[in-house]
């Protein structure tokens, strides 16, 4: 395989869903990944020391209780995920190093799709994502052998794709962006090919998955209603079961006014089976998430009021993220801004991906007359006398920035200052996110107030944060770079980058074996599900003893860690699946028997 060291891949590493995309030919374009879908789920999982990622990943969560999702929470924090080795034994992840996986199995299919060995990215964050948290964001990628060239903010991304084609004129773009787990709205202003972030708001604690789970309560609520308060909380497999069922139903209703949830067999009690079947109309689906939506009600508010402007003058309103196809949530959205109908012109699971190609297209050079300019989505302080967080840079400043102020000493005679850094909007220091801290001695002995404290914090593109103290008298500084890589140290960072590309050749075997074995299983799963389903007393007598003798086949197979042997019956079922919609449904109508 060829290395191409100039292309620069742009992914969107979300805390539900994944998206990659790159630029060819002056254009944008999202990689599909092995399984043909252009979206890959943000899951790991941990099985007889095995990595699996993505939709295979997905397809275990019931059974492999070492399976990790939402890990983009974590980052930026000290927290560890815990897994169990075959030998019962257990191993601590940090949210960098199960980051890492998801990233690297995205560049290894860009990698297989563009024939190319790929080392450059640009990787998108929620618009609040906090210092640590961005630099967390940039030692998973390197971990997966990534340099990340840039990290920008997801609605500003979403802003560049929908822009790359846009008029030279000037445009207040309001971008709303509800992803998977959480929720921003970013106001810009775009001029000649000129990207400004006015202001930016959200909840990093509300997404798609919040309204999920709001389907999933209403269901329980009714199975308990309609079998004498049976709980199944707890019920692993009947929760994934219902976990699916109610993101199927969602999606349903964005497009439809009711849906049908249908769960035979989603569990057995002392009386018998416990099957569901249940309709859930819009109207009732819009009415137990309203509290959901009224939450996306004042981060637009406040990004109109910070950054001064009327909903009247907003130009136009971009979605992003897949749970904007809600109607709910657009009515919500043009009710507040008036006038204007949100463009959905792009694939909202997509345009972020789309975004972050173009910012690595414009880093190289490909994409001309284009300029990003991101913010800072929380005010930066130094920790003063009495507790006090005095700003430097003031949220919503946009990035690269670097302000310095002269301070001085608390007290007479005083020989050194402690520098302490904060994140947040409170006026006092102790309410914020400590960021770090240093301390600058040698300063000449002298009255309190007299000594000059020059203190200069330098924000990069990436919104890492460099903290430099001067003493003037003496020229005297020290400084610190605020980098919380999940208490790693670089030593660390490197060990964990070797191990990834030492074991990277037999991590692709064995990643490949495990699709086949999650597809064998999903088969065997489909074929019971077929012979209990009411179709099934009409199939032949020997299209029953083929479906028992695949399934038992693939169980022989996957006992014996016979790959050969359950690719062979996977294609088996395949044409068997290929026979009976030709004979059930010659027109290629919908519903066949074997569907």
């Amino acid at each position: 395989m060829s290395t191409d060291n100039g292309l620069i891949i742009g992914i969107d590493l979300g805390t539900t869903n994944s998206c990659v995309s790159v630029m060819e030919n002056g254009r944008p374009v999202v990689l599909e990944n092995p399984e043909g879908k252009r979206t890959t789920p943000s899951i790991v999982s941990y099985k007889n020391n095995e990595i699996i990622v993505g939709d295979a990943a997905k397809r275990q969560m019931v059974t492999n209780p070492n399976t990790i999702v939402s890990i983009k929470r974590l980052m930026g924090t000290s927290n560890k995920v815990t897994v169990k080795n075959p030998d019962g034994s257990t191993k601590e992840l940090t949210p960098e190093e199960v980051s890492a996986q998801i990233l690297s199995y995205l560049k290894d299919y860009a990698e297989k799709k563009i024939g190319k060995t790929i080392s450059r990215a640009v990787i998108t964050v929620p618009a609040y994502f906090n210092d640590a948290e961005r630099n967390a964001t940039k030692t998973a990628g390197k971990i997966a052998g990534l340099n990340v060239e840039r990290i920008i903010n997801e609605p500003t991304a979403a802003a560049l794709a929908y822009g790359i084609d846009k008029s030279n004129r000037e445009m207040k773009v309001l971008v709303y962006d509800l992803g998977g787990g959480t929720f921003d709205v970013s106001l810009l202003d775009i001029a000649e090919g000129t990207f400004e972030v006015l202001a930016t708001a959200g909840d990093n604690r509300l997404g798609g998955d919040d309204w999920d789970n709001k389907i999933i309560e209403f269901i329980l609520a009714h199975i308990a209603q309609e079998h004498n308060g049976l709980n199944l909380s707890n019920d692993k497999m009947a929760m994934q079961r219902l976990k699916e069922a109610a993101e199927r139903a969602k999606i349903e209703l964005s497009a439809q006014l009711e849906a049908i949830i249908s769960l035979p067999f989603l569990t057995v009690t002392e009386k018998g089976p416990v099957n569901v079947e249940l309709k859930l109309t819009r109207a009732k689906f819009e009415e137990i998430t309203k509290q959901l939506l009224e939450r996306t009600r004042n981060p637009i508010s406040d990004v109109l009021r910070e950054a001064k402007i009327k909903p009247e003058e907003i130009n136009e309103i971009l979605l992003v993220g897949g749970s904007t196809r809600m109607p709910a949530v657009q009515k919500l959205v043009e009710s507040m801004v008036p006038g204007h109908s949100p463009n959905r012109s792009i694939n909202p699971d997509e345009v972020v991906a789309i975004g972050a190609a173009i910012q690595g297209g414009v880093l190289r050079g490909d994409v001309k007359d284009v300029l990003l300019l991101d913010v800072t989505p929380l005010t930066l302080s130094i920790e003063t006398l009495g507790g006090v967080a005095t700003p430097l840079i003031k949220r919503n400043t946009t990035i690269p920035v670097s302000k310095s102020q002269i301070f001085s000493t608390a007290q007479d005679n005083q020989e050194s200052v402690d520098v302490v850094v904060c994140q947040g909007e409170r006026p006092m220091a102790r309410d914020n996110k400590s960021l770090g801290r240093f301390n600058l001695g040698g300063i000449q002995p002298a009255p309190k107030g007299k000594p000059q404290i020059e203190i200069t914090f330098s924000l990069d593109a990436n919104g890492i944060l460099n903290v430099k103290a001067k003493d003037l008298t003496t020229q005297k500084e020290n400084s610190i770079t605020i980098s919380d890589n999940g208490n790693l140290s670089e030593e660390e960072i490197q060990k964990m980058i070797r191990d990834a590309e030492a074991n990277k050749e037999r991590d692709n075997v064995i990643r490949e074996r495990i699709e086949l074995r999650n597809e064998g299983e999903s088969i065997v799963s489909t074929i019971k599900e077929i012979l209990q389903s009411p179709e099934a007393k009409d199939f032949p007598k020997e299209e029953k003893e083929k479906l028992d003798k695949i399934t038992g086949g693939i169980d022989a197979a996957i006992k014996a860690n016979d790959y050969t042997k359950l690719k062979a019956e996977i294609e088996n079922f395949k044409k068997w699946r290929e026979e009976m919609a030709k004979k059930y449904n010659p027109n290629g109508d919908q519903g066949q028997p074997a569907q």
